[in-house]
């Protein structure tokens, strides 16, 4: 039995919401964090990156006690091309820890964010193609490798990101348009991953690992992290049964996108921004059966989810009458923000906003991990003005009803006072008749 770990989209170096870490941050970090390592060199790092590190380090730990077979990283180890030589060494170490400690071979595909811009540049990840022969396996050709592991030998076809500027020569698309240039790169590939379907054995079992837009994937934050234009690849295409699984990397959503086979983004690892807030970060865990027939291998698959940072909206609508920090402080009494990332939204009447304490609302969110208050200060809406002959033809409650409605008033309030009105002239009414 092979067990197999499927990740992608680390994105080492994403810091956004993050602040330099204090000696406090240091020690709340979890035992499996950077073992070997003397801690305190993190102090400064920004919180963000150690929430991606630390949840690295939880992946290469459940590889070492589970006894995992084949690390895949379907592309973007790194937010940017050009990442620091202290990203590149962070990544090392944990790339070493499974090779080393464990003896897991790594496979990893260049992703749209370890790709160079330019082309003869070199990618992010290209110094480890040197450590090949120390099973660290770095594909950026759209190819097919053989790989031992210590439960036999497993075949895996590598889509890479793929750079235009690699596969169309220039006259190929000098008069064409980007969607015209986009389908003949998508043609493209669909040949070449044909060819390298045709020369697979059908002996050993078999993983397309690819860091692609599949067309059916349901997208994310990548949307704003892009690097370059996407190119589409039709999920039939994907979904070859002669696939025992298919490892997918750049769209941050985990999802299952077909079960024969089985096609799964496993998602980035760490939420990147509000657009993912609801989402469950993880990463997959397959077993796969060499000794069972093609379209059978497949025995076992789990998602394995992490202890991601979370990430809160809190939306607070304030109308005329209400106290602003009040309505804001009862909001967040049924919210759970420790360490969260945390974002408020306070919509209210303008007249309002000099009722609001945001310094104290900020007291209340002193255990989050980061916070922002943006204040949405509403025009006072203009009553309706009729004029005299057409409010001739309306009754009193008719009147009334157009005023209050040109309000801010709450419904319940309006309703109210409507009752209010109506049982007033009701009483009116009675007295005129006695």
């Amino acid at each position: 039995m092979m067990k197999i770990i499927h990740t992608a989209d680390i994105h080492i170096g994403v810091e956004n919401y993050g602040r330099p870490a204090t000696e406090d941050d240091i020690a709340k970090l979890p035992p499996y964090f950077s073992p070997g390592v003397d801690r305190s060199e993190y102090i400064g790092f920004s919180t963000r990156l150690l929430d991606f590190l630390s949840t690295f380090d939880y992946m290469v730990n459940y590889s070492l006690e589970h006894d995992v077979d084949l690390f895949i990283l379907a592309g973007d180890a790194y937010k940017l091309r050009n990442p620091s030589q202290t990203h590149q060494r962070e990544f090392a170490r944990r790339i070493s820890r499974l090779v080393k400690e464990g003896g897991i071979p790594v496979f990893s595909v260049i992703g749209n964010h370890d790709a160079p811009q330019m082309a003869g540049r070199a990618t992010s990840l290209e110094i480890f193609p040197t450590l090949e022969k120390e099973n660290v396996y770095i594909a950026d050709q759209l190819r097919t490798y053989r790989v031992p592991t210590r439960n036999g030998v497993i075949q895996l076809i590598a889509l890479p990101w793929i750079k235009r500027a690699a596969f169309l020569a220039r006259d190929e698309t000098r008069d064409l348009n980007i969607e015209q240039v986009t389908d003949m790169l998508e043609e493209r590939i669909n040949r070449l991953l044909d060819k390298e379907v045709s020369g697979l054995s059908d002996s050993l079992p078999t993983i397309l690992c690819g860091h692609i837009t599949a067309s059916t994937a349901s997208a994310g934050s990548e949307r704003n992290m892009m690097l370059g234009k996407d190119h589409t690849i039709l999920l039939g295409k994907l979904a070859n049964p002669v696939f025992d699984y298919v490892a997918l990397g750049h769209i941050h959503k985990h999802q299952i996108l077909s079960y024969q086979p089985m096609v799964t983004y496993s998602g980035s690892i760490q939420r990147v921004d509000f657009s993912e807030e609801k989402e469950d970060k993880g990463f997959c865990v397959i077993d796969l059966d060499p000794s069972l027939p093609a379209g059978e291998r497949l025995t076992n698959f789990h998602f394995e989810k992490v202890n991601a940072r979370s990430f809160q909206t809190i939306d607070v609508t304030v109308i005329n009458g209400e106290d602003p920090t009040r309505k804001t402080e009862d909001a967040l009494i049924k919210r759970s923000t420790n360490e969260a990332i945390v974002r408020v939204r306070v919509t209210m009447p303008r007249q309002l906003s000099e009722a609001f304490d945001e310094t104290y609302i900020r007291k209340l969110l002193s255990t989050a991990h980061q916070v922002s208050i943006k204040t949405i200060l509403e025009e006072k809406t203009k009553p309706i003005r009729l004029s005299l002959e057409s409010s001739k033809n309306l009754s009193p409650m008719n009147l009334l009803a157009q005023y209050l409605e040109s309000t801010n008033l709450s419904k319940e309030r309006i309703t109210a006072l409507k009752d209010y009105a109506d049982q007033l002239i009701n009483e009116s009414n009675e007295t005129d008749d006695s």
